[in-house]
């Protein structure tokens, strides 16, 4: 007697939900997200009068401070997404916020994202050390066991920034949301847990102090640092 295929099993338990607690690193400090946060926000939102920024965030540009604060008013009450501030040590000021969302502890699953950072922190030693202290706390601390990363298919340096930290492809969903009166197709990706401890190792070595020179420049890039772990992306990742 046949049977139909089945996937594999499982460890079933619900994993923990995160806590809002802080985060630290050696280049930065995850803070729950909290009204206080709003001014160092909004000084850091003007280093981008374009707004360039804000376009794949189904929120802003804020047109004002008091905008801005009552967006950091709601969104650090929320528990899904749950909201961190990004204040790297080397400023002391807050420059960015990232969340861990669609929380799904009875799949073990678990998203980062709602990344913004000021221009400013963009590939920096920080913002890269802020998703990582995320990551390890999701795969690690909490044990989930799929992590995954979204965003915009037209979000080439959303996409740049998944691979560099070792995401694989998984797929488009095509005509997925409406965000702000426009189409988006939305990219999906993932990193598994047999993936995680590869991925977490070359993270961890990039970041190194070992790796930095006395001008506060990588040795080698990230990407270098990822590239043995290719192969476990699909074609054309």
């Amino acid at each position: 007697m046949t049977h139909p295929p089945v996937g594999p099993e499982v460890d079933a338990t619900p994993r923990p939900l995160p806590a809002r607690i802080p985060h630290r690193g050696a280049a930065v400090a995850l803070e729950p997200l909290a009204l206080r946060h709003a001014e160092d926000l909004w000084q850091a939102a003007q280093s981008d009068p374009e707004g360039d920024s804000w376009a794949y965030m189904g929120y802003g540009p804020f047109a004002d401070a008091a905008a801005m604060r009552r967006h950091v008013a709601a969104f650090a009450s929320t528990h899904d997404p749950m909201a961190w501030a990004v204040r790297p040590l080397r400023s002391g000021r807050v420059q960015g916020w990232l969340t861990l969302m669609d929380i799904q502890p009875g799949n073990a699953a678990i998203e980062i994202g709602h990344i913004w950072f000021a221009p400013a922190m963009q590939r920096s030693r920080a913002a890269t050390e802020a998703m990582f202290l995320l990551m390890r706390h999701a795969m690690d601390d909490l044990g989930y066991r799929r992590l995954v990363w979204k965003c915009n298919a037209l979000n080439a340096p959303s996409r740049a920034a998944a691979a560099r930290l070792g995401f694989v492809y998984e797929g488009t969903l095509r005509a997925h949301l409406v965000v702000k009166g426009r189409r988006r197709d939305t990219a999906y990706l993932s990193i598994l847990a047999d993936e995680w401890p590869a991925r977490r190792d070359a993270i961890a070595g990039w970041l190194d102090d070992a790796n930095w020179d006395h001008a506060g420049a990588p040795r080698r890039s990230l990407s270098a640092a990822t590239a043995t772990l290719a192969s476990d992306r699909p074609m054309g990742a």
